[in-house]
C-alpha cells in the first residue's frame, strides 16, 4: 500500500480514496493514489494554509530530483509557488526561479519563459516596477527565441512601460519604434503602429530635445507614410510646437483636445503632465529672468 507524506500526515491511499469518495462522490481506483494527489487535495479539500501545502510540494520537489525527474521537480516547485502567492510573494518567486533553472536545464525553454513572465506578473501586482521590469525583459527574450512572437511583444511593450516610468527614455523609444516596424509587415498589426509611435513619441517629448522630437516625427512619417494624415502625429506635432514656443496655455489647449476624442490611458497622462510640469517650470525660469 502506497505512503506518502502531506504537511504533517501520514496518509495511506486506501484512507484518501475512502474519504475522496465520501465528500465527492467520486470513487478513484486502487494504486492510481500519488503524492502529488495527495498535495493537491490535502490544499483543496483540508484547508491547508498557504505555506504549509507550499512547503509540502518543495517537498514533494526534492524527491522528484532525487530520482531525477527533473520536469516533475520543476512542476512542483511552481505549484508550491501557486500556494505561497497567497500567503508570501518572495517565497513565491523564489519557487518559481527555481522551477524556470530546471525548466532551463532540460531544454524546455517555453516554459521557462511562461514563468518567467508569471514572475514578472507577481512583481507588478505588487508594484515592484523595478523588477517586475527586469523579468519582463527576460521573458521576451525566451519567448523571442522561442519564436512566440506576439506574446514576446506583449512582454516587451510592459517593459517599455515600465521603463518609462523610471525616466528610461530611450529604452522605451527603440522598443516601441521597434514594434511599430514589426507590425507594418502584419496586416492584422499595423492598424496599431499608430499607437506604439505615439507612445515612442510621447516618451521623445519627455527627453526635452525639440529637435530631437522633430526628428522623430520625419522617421515615423517615412516609416509609416499614413502616420502623417493621424490625430496622433498631429498631437506630437503640435506638442512639440508648444514646447518650442515655451507656451504652457497651448500644450493644454492641444492636450484637452485630443482627450476629448481619443481619451488619454493613465501612463500616457503621467507622461504628459511630466513634459507639462518641465515647460512650467522652465517658463517660470523665463519669468524670473525678466
Amino acid at each position: 500500500m502506497l505512503c506518502c507524506y502531506c504537511s504533517h500526515f501520514y496518509i495511506d491511499d486506501f484512507l484518501i480514496r475512502f474519504i475522496f469518495l465520501n465528500v465527492t462522490g467520486i470513487e478513484i481506483e486502487d494504486g492510481t493514489v500519488n503524492s502529488s494527489f495527495c498535495c493537491s487535495w490535502f490544499d483543496l479539500f483540508c484547508g491547508i494554509s498557504g505555506d504549509r501545502a507550499g512547503a509540502t510540494y518543495l517537498k514533494l520537489a526534492n524527491c522528484h530530483l532525487k530520482l531525477e525527474s527533473k520536469h516533475e521537480a520543476a512542476q512542483a516547485q511552481v505549484d508550491a509557488a501557486h500556494c505561497y502567492k497567497k500567503t508570501n510573494i518572495n517565497e513565491a518567486v523564489s519557487c518559481l526561479d527555481r522551477a524556470v533553472n530546471i525548466f532551463c536545464d532540460i531544454g524546455r525553454l517555453s516554459m521557462a519563459a511562461r514563468y518567467l513572465k508569471e514572475i514578472a506578473e507577481l512583481y507588478e501586482s505588487e508594484q515592484n516596477i523595478d523588477q517586475a521590469l527586469v523579468y519582463y525583459e527576460k521573458s521576451a527574450d525566451f519567448f523571442q527565441n522561442e519564436e512566440v512572437t506576439t506574446t514576446a511583444n506583449q512582454c516587451k511593450q510592459k517593459v517599455a512601460q515600465f521603463a518609462a516610468q523610471l525616466e528610461q527614455y530611450q529604452k522605451s523609444i527603440e522598443i516601441y519604434e521597434e514594434i511599430a516596424r514589426q507590425s507594418l509587415n502584419s496586416n492584422l498589426l499595423k492598424y496599431g503602429v499608430k499607437g506604439h509611435l505615439l507612445n515612442a513619441g510621447i516618451c521623445q517629448l519627455c527627453k526635452g530635445d525639440v529637435v530631437a522630437i522633430t526628428n522623430a516625427l520625419e522617421r515615423y512619417q517615412e516609416l509609416d507614410p499614413t502616420f502623417s494624415g493621424t490625430r496622433e502625429c498631429r498631437l506630437l506635432a503640435d506638442i512639440a510646437a508648444a514646447i518650442d514656443e515655451e507656451d504652457v496655455g497651448k500644450f493644454t489647449d492641444v492636450v484637452k483636445e485630443f482627450d476629448s476624442m481619443t481619451p488619454l490611458d493613465s501612463w500616457k497622462t503621467t507622461l504628459l503632465l511630466r513634459v507639462k510640469e518641465k515647460l512650467k517650470a522652465k517658463e517660470l525660469e523665463e519669468d524670473d529672468l525678466t
